[in-house]
């Protein structure tokens, strides 16, 4: 497979991250990198895609910054090259929770391996919340965990303030704030959930280091927690144990995961509504989505990339 895929992050004080915007973007342009990579003050995050030498050119050039150098990344490899641009933003966050003050790079929860994330949800004393959003917590999450229910990362601090009042979820018992376990798809959201739980006076709190990823890559299914799939942010739309592509499929018109029985609902097009969709769109819309999906299948045909198509990371 001749494109290698790079997803990164890393929470790292950067307040000069405006000046490293256009040179960036050079250097991913001249290495014929295409992607997207948001800057903040917070740090860094995004997926960049291109030729090996090209993204590996442009990983090393992240990491001659000193800030940057134990920036991680994780890997894929495809046969197509899943983005058709190149995109640098400058961001207020790398991942919005709206709340200022907030320092994962400071102030995150402790890290759990994957190899000891089932002892300590063990334990029964441990409050294990799930802080990704409704619809992926609907196709799997870990047994046991709690779901928010947002709509939103930024909507995470008003459940935990209205979980934290008395007969709350998060409410103290006998006096003490309870120990806390999150996780995510890759680890971001977490570091950042954490790092707010931390600011608002949880002093043991958990997060699954490298996400539900790195915990369905590495711990056999035998021994796994998981129950279900795992939504991705890209076309392979979900993943299970050992990172195989899952059985679920994207509704193009509004990106929530279809499982096989939601695509047999007769509000099912392809390309054009789901039932979770199909009465928020007007007859209009759907008739331009249809042209949308009409232009797609003739660029298969043609075996070329269509611009309508959902990118990952857009």
């Amino acid at each position: 497979m001749p494109f290698l895929t790079a997803a990164l992050y890393k929470f790292v004080e950067l307040p000069d991250h405006a000046s490293l915007q256009a040179p960036l973007l050079a250097r991913c342009e001249a290495n014929g990198v295409k992607g997207t990579l948001l800057l903040a003050a917070e740090g860094i995050n995004g997926t960049i895609s291109g030729p090996e030498a090209g993204v590996r050119a442009v990983l090393a050039y992240l990491r001659s910054d000193a800030r940057l150098a134990a920036l991680e990344h994780k890997e894929a490899w495809a046969e197509q090259l899943p983005f058709y641009r190149m995109k640098v933003r400058l961001k207020r966050e790398i991942v919005t929770l709206g709340v200022p003050d907030v320092h994962p790079a400071l102030n995150a929860g402790q890290h759990v391996k994957p190899a000891d994330w089932n002892a300590l949800l063990a334990e029964p004393d441990v409050v294990l919340v799930d802080t990704r959003n409704d619809y992926e917590v609907s196709i799997g999450t870990f047994e046991g965990a709690i779901n928010p229910a947002t709509s939103s990362f930024s909507e995470l601090p008003g459940w935990v303030e209205r979980e934290m009042a008395e007969g709350g979820k998060l409410a103290p018992v006998d006096g003490k704030k309870p120990r806390v376990a999150m996780f995510c798809t890759g680890g971001i959201r977490c570091e950042k959930s954490t790092a707010f739980m931390r600011a608002k006076g949880f002093d043991e709190v958990y997060h699954l280091e490298g996400g539900i990823l790195k915990y369905l890559e590495t711990v056999p299914e035998a021994q796994s927690t998981w129950q279900g799939e795992c939504f991705v942010f890209d076309e392979r739309v979900s993943v299970g144990h050992g990172l195989q592509p899952g059985a679920f499929t994207l509704c193009r018109s509004c990106r929530d995961p279809l499982s096989e029985e939601d695509r047999q609902s007769p509000l099912y097009e392809l390309g054009v509504s789901c039932a979770h969709c199909h009465a928020a769109t007007t007859e209009e819309q759907k008739a331009g989505y249809r042209e949308r999906q009409r232009q797609v299948e003739l660029a298969e045909k043609r075996q070329a990339a269509h611009i309508g198509l959902r990118q990952p990371g857009a």
